[in-house]
């Protein structure tokens, strides 16, 4: 099992849950897993899923409260990590859902 791509990922700030959806390789297109994993799991396997961020006008524009909160991960690293995680814990990988 290897994840293909991330469809959409949320960081709880106030709960440290992240919420992360995504596919396999051997999942098409209609299909989409959703799992939600504590943050801390990722810092013990020694991710640093957070990405720097360099844009000194953010504060500035941002008018969307959503946007505040939204915590910016590094997608790359996400991905090492979920598939480092479901290697480890192959029973913990969502099952397919179908859209």
């Amino acid at each position: 099992m290897e994840i293909k791509e991330i469809v959409s990922y949320f960081l709880n700030t106030s709960s440290n849950i992240l919420e992360v959806s995504f596919r396999t390789v051997n999942d098409d297109d209609d299909v989409l897993r959703v799992d939600n994993i504590n943050y801390t799991v990722a810092e013990d396997y020694g991710y640093i899923l957070e990405s720097e961020s360099f844009d000194f006008f953010e504060d500035e524009f941002e008018d969307d409260l959503y946007e505040e909160d939204k915590v910016e991960l590094d997608e790359e690293e996400l991905i090492s990590f979920l598939n480092e995680y479901y290697e480890v814990n192959p029973k913990s990988l969502p099952k397919a859902d179908f859209y």
